[in-house]
């Protein structure tokens, strides 16, 4: 993985921004070395090793047995145990911990990839800039940006799936409806989900014995924003 650096000029700029995209309201903390004593630089690098060090083991990438009516590189949220699962067919899927929407930001339904991008720029949707006034317009891809390493951006929607620089969010109900994920685990995840690929994302509510499976078709839910969430 190349290392990329940003200036801690940039960083003041930053702060509001990653605290408030899909809900990052720690980020603040990820950025704590800011300060005229600091290091000029910080490599990128340094954020995947905190990840794997501060991740719940049960919210580390591994591959678990996961019975499922679907085809290999469908993409499962487990929204209620914050978990992504990428099927891989023949009972097993890939399972990732995840960060998922707050209360009154949980969402449900059937979406596809409609492109993937790899250090993102953040352009603010106008309903979050109507809400928070003073976040900026654009903040381009980068160590610094909210949406991390790599972003997944499912089609009809504002919504993606996106890294982190902020692993003490994973396995939280935190966002403003984006799933979030360490970014040592999007860049996992985007190298194996393609464009065009299935994400089904299970309501909060879903019993536990279904959360663990992937719906039949007959039990998809179409798409259901709480009306107090807005979209992101």
């Amino acid at each position: 993985m190349s290392v990329k650096f940003i200036t801690t000029g940039s960083l003041t700029a930053l702060i509001a921004a990653a605290a408030l995209s899909c809900g990052a309201a720690q980020a603040q903390s990820r950025f704590a070395f800011n300060s005229p004593s600091a290091q000029q630089y910080a490599p990128i690098e340094q954020n995947d090793q905190a990840a794997d060090a501060q991740l719940d083991p049960r919210l580390q990438r591994q591959i678990v047995n996961y019975a499922s009516n679907e085809a290999p590189g469908t993409v499962i949220i487990d929204t209620p145990h914050t978990f992504l699962y990428y099927v891989l067919g023949n009972g097993k899927a890939i399972r990732y911990g995840i960060g998922v929407g707050r209360q009154g930001f949980t969402w449900s339904g059937v979406k596809q990839v409609a492109k993937k991008a790899e250090w993102p720029d953040w352009y603010p949707p106008s309903e979050m800039i109507a809400r928070q006034p003073y976040l900026p317009r654009m903040v381009a891809g980068g160590p610094g940006n909210p949406l991390g390493a790599r972003a997944m951006y499912l089609g009809g929607s504002e919504y993606r799936i996106h890294g982190t620089n902020d692993p003490t969010t994973i396995g939280k109900h935190v966002s403003s409806g984006c799933i979030r994920l360490t970014n040592e685990d999007v860049e996992d995840l985007y190298a194996h989900v393609q464009v065009g690929a299935k994400v089904i994302v299970l309501p909060q509510t879903v019993p536990a014995q279904v959360a663990h499976r992937a719906p039949t078709p007959d039990a998809r839910v179409s798409m259901n924003v709480t009306p107090a969430s807005g979209l992101y």
